[in-house]
């Protein structure tokens, strides 16, 4: 399938060689199990000696019988393996591993035990926080980040296809499509089995009102009654959503400025071109002319700088006098400010204007989806995403 994040690889192996157990996690079909396997094949680029260790292991997919099967005898099995890598995918569908994975590790006492993966990171956060405290390193994967791409693809493909590598790099629009359109009728008639109580068809419409709403402050009650369930339920379902990677929760930003600040979260499908599917456009020209763009574009921002910068605190700024910025985040201590504009020629708003000077931040970017961008006026630049990547990391 192509080529994969370099960066995603040196920091897998660089944790194997510290922790007892490596947690990749991330949306499913974004690329783990494919980077887990290059990483323990032959011709993954790591060095002779890692590879002879590498060259033993066990691969284990829960989600295939035969191997979930293997684990019946959990203890056993695993403890015939213990001089290998036991890479475990999916590892969600079999929770009770957690306290045997902690027992296991702490009798055999080196680092490279366990490489686990999976696709739901509530389950696996919660059961991993608890058993694993202290030994696990998390390494979170997304699909393709701009930079990733290599310059293979137009900004306008990115737009629509996404970052999910079979989209992205399909043979050509309609089977990148025909992809997306498979993988939402799978993820809710098969991937959402996992949670009881919530209606596959509720969440298939909720999924496209986010959609269309993309980037809008929550209103729980109002899609509440558009779907004729409870406010409970719906934020029980963005909560599911928010978990499986599909959608992106960003909380406001609170500071001790004595505004008032709007304290609903934003939220964002998490990848342009499921939304692109959710909402039935197949083009980029579709995709431009529809009221969703600029939001698309958000995301697009949104998730590469997720990407960058995973620990980092994103947020969004809004107040009830009309001061907005899209995303407040903080790099090394230092706080910028974020603002999209789907556009080669932005225009800054009096709200955008407002926010800076609220947030005052150590520079403020303007991100458009250009080649290359220029300064605007004093602590405020026009910025490419490829240049925004790399003012994030220098500035």
């Amino acid at each position: 399938m192509g080529y994969y994040s370099r960066f995603a690889e040196v920091g897998v192996m660089d944790s194997l060689r510290h922790f007892p157990v490596t947690a990749v996690t991330g949306p499913r079909q974004c690329g783990k199990s494919t980077l887990v396997k290059r990483l323990v094949s032959n011709d993954s680029g790591i060095t002779p000696t890692e590879r002879n260790r590498a060259a033993g292991y066990v691969y284990l997919d829960l989600e295939r019988p035969s191997d979930l099967s293997k684990l019946d005898n959990a203890e056993w099995f695993l403890g015939a393996h213990r001089d290998k890598l036991i890479c475990i995918d999916e590892i969600q569908r079999k929770p009770e591993l957690f306290p045997l994975i902690r027992s296991l590790v702490d009798e055999w006492n080196r680092p490279g035990c366990f490489l686990i993966l999976g696709s739901a990171s509530r389950e696996l956060l919660k059961q991993s926080s608890e058993s694993l405290a202290g030994r696990v390193s998390y390494k979170r994967l997304t699909p393709f980040l701009w930079n990733e791409l290599g310059g293979r693809h137009s900004m306008e493909q990115y737009f629509c296809a996404g970052g999910f590598p079979r989209s992205i790099l399909a043979h050509n629009k309609k089977v990148s499509y025909q992809w997306r359109e498979d993988f939402i009728s799978t993820f809710l008639e098969r991937d959402l089995l996992h949670w009881t109580g919530f209606s596959p068809a509720a969440m298939g419409r909720l999924w496209r009102m986010l959609a269309h709403a993309n980037g809008q402050t929550m209103n729980y009650s109002s899609l509440a009654s558009s779907l004729g369930i409870s406010s409970v339920s719906v934020k029980e379902y963005v909560d599911i959503l928010a978990s499986t990677y599909m959608v992106e929760v960003v909380s406001p930003w609170f500071s001790n400025l004595g505004k008032r600040i709007v304290k609903a979260p934003k939220v964002y499908v998490a990848d342009s071109g499921i939304t692109a599917a959710l909402l039935g456009l197949r083009s980029f020209g579709e995709m431009s002319g529809h009221p969703a763009f600029g939001a698309i574009w958000e995301q697009i921002v949104l998730s590469n700088m997720r990407g960058w910068h995973p620990g980092a605190e994103i947020c969004h700024y809004r107040t009830a006098n009309g001061s907005e910025a899209d995303f407040v985040i903080t790099v090394g201590g230092k706080v910028y400010a974020v603002e999209c504009k789907a556009t080669f020629s932005p225009v800054l708003t009096k709200g955008n204007h407002l926010a800076f000077e609220d947030i005052a931040p150590a520079h403020a970017f303007v991100a458009v989806p250009s080649p290359e961008g220029w300064p605007l006026k004093p602590g405020i630049d026009v910025v490419s995403l490829e240049e925004l990547r790399e003012r994030l990391a220098a500035d």
